[in-house]
């Protein structure tokens, strides 16, 4: 039929060398066939090849159809046919996303997902032109490291993110309660006696649970009781929102640990900038899905980077983001460890992110 297309159009028209015309027609058109991208491409990466080849289609994409990250491209002087590796593309850094539209397309916004964030400051928004690519990204990323999710009851302590508008969390996670198809599952919100309630039951029937909550919110709950769960892996999404002290990892984690009577406590590392998550089981170490990425910067050159086991600031290549952008500089610290996996350490304060202020600029 393609074949059929291109020779239609070939006779219809007169040149001096339609020939040369047919053989123009054919090469542009499969050239640009070849070089779309489609989620199952994204979705099925098998290995570190794979993963190169289609982030450099990505970003080629994102440097013709993103005004925004093209702009940006051009300030670095990036030459965008000298873009051989994933470590010269350059890295958005994230504050664009409070000041423009990040988009790769012009198609209609079907969510815009917003940062929580103080009164007085500005918020992130993130511009989705299909979420259905979201909706993919995370139900394949839970699925690679949880199994099916109608194998657990998903029950989610998330206040401060019920109480406002535009979380990409809590409609991932609306969308795993109703996947996991039981009634049990569901959202708690200050009703703390019925959730302490409901784990209990839950646990003691040899039901697989999985709570996920903001970190205040789980601390309060196991200051009211202290449980001792068999059955149950708790997932802190992170955030005291200015409700407790802020605490290191190491000391949060063992709290949750003895507040709930588990061996170790599950993280979530997303951002409302990204539309795919890493899982951590444990110890804070961390492990993203095949179709996204972490690279770490220096601190002191925002386009230069460290060696595993070194600190510096996280870069992330999310390529499900392909609609938006896949590349974005963070202001977490970091490091990466020999395979593969990484941990966060913790946030940039404004004296540390010049690197990435100057860009911005």
């Amino acid at each position: 039929m393609e074949l059929f297309l291109c020779l239609t159009i070939a006779k219809n028209f007169r040149f001096q060398n339609p020939s040369w015309y047919f053989f123009h027609l054919i090469f542009n058109y499969f050239c640009k066939k070849n070089s779309l991208i489609t989620t199952t491409d994204i979705f099925t990466i098998t290995n570190q090849k794979q993963f190169e080849k289609i982030a450099l289609k990505v970003f080629r994409f994102q440097h013709e159809n993103n005004a925004v990250y093209r702009e940006f491209c051009d300030f670095l002087k990036t030459e965008v046919q000298k873009v051989k590796s994933i470590h010269q593309i350059p890295f958005l850094p994230i504050q664009f996303f409070k000041s423009h539209s990040v988009v790769s397309n012009s198609n209609a916004i079907q969510a815009t997902f917003t940062s929580s964030g103080t009164t007085g400051m500005s918020t992130s928004k993130h511009l989705v032109t299909d979420v259905s690519v979201y909706e993919e990204s995370y139900r394949k990323g839970f699925s690679q490291f949880y199994g099916n999710i109608e194998d657990y009851v998903v029950l989610a302590l998330l206040p401060s993110y019920l109480e406002r508008d535009g979380s990409s969390l809590i409609y991932m996670v609306e969308d795993l309660i109703q996947l996991s198809n039981h009634p049990e599952s569901g959202f708690y919100l200050h009703n703390h006696e019925e959730l302490i309630e409901k784990l209990i039951e839950l646990d003691q029937s040899g039901q697989n649970v999985i709570l996920i909550g903001v970190t205040y919110a789980l601390l309060d709950l196991i200051e009211k009781q202290q449980f001792q769960l068999q059955n149950t892996i708790i997932m802190e999404t992170g955030g005291m929102k200015g409700r407790r002290k802020e605490m290191i990892r190491e000391e949060l984690h063992e709290q949750l640990c003895a507040g709930f009577g588990v061996s170790s406590i599950h993280s979530e590392y997303g951002m409302t900038e990204l539309l795919s998550q890493a899982y951590s089981l444990g110890e804070g170490v961390f492990e993203c899905p095949s179709w996204m990425q972490i690279l770490v910067r220096d601190t002191e050159d925002a386009l230069s980077y460290v060696k595993e086991g070194k600190t510096g600031g996280i870069n992330v290549i999310d390529l499900a983001n392909i609609n938006s952008c896949s590349f974005i500089a963070t202001q977490d610290l970091g490091k990466k460890n020999p395979n593969t996996t990484f941990e966060v350490l913790g946030r940039f304060d404004n004296s540390d992110i010049r690197g990435c202020n100057l860009m911005v600029l």
